[in-house]
């Protein structure tokens, strides 16, 4: 597993959260996801296999208490998406 690069993830270009994240892979913006290590496991392959099929890099974060202070939110994220915009 990586670790996550948080310049990356602290970019305007990000969305956060399963369904946003989930709605830009199948919109073919996002350009890299990442996915919280910790979230549920259905949430992980789901999201996984989104980016399988849509050609988005994917990247794991040891948390999502990390994930979502890498964002700047005070809470945990499952997972984040650079859209790159």
């Amino acid at each position: 597993m990586a670790i996550i690069m948080l310049s990356e993830v602290q970019s305007r270009g990000r969305l956060v959260g399963l369904k946003q994240s989930k709605r830009a892979i199948q919109e073919g913006k996002a350009l890299k996801a990442f996915i919280a290590e910790d979230s549920a496991e259905t949430i992980r392959q789901t999201v996984a296999d989104l980016c399988e099929k849509h050609g988005v890099a994917v990247e794991y974060a040891a948390s999502m208490k990390q994930l979502g202070e890498a964002c700047g939110i005070d809470v945990g994220s499952s997972v984040v998406v650079i859209t790159g915009r």
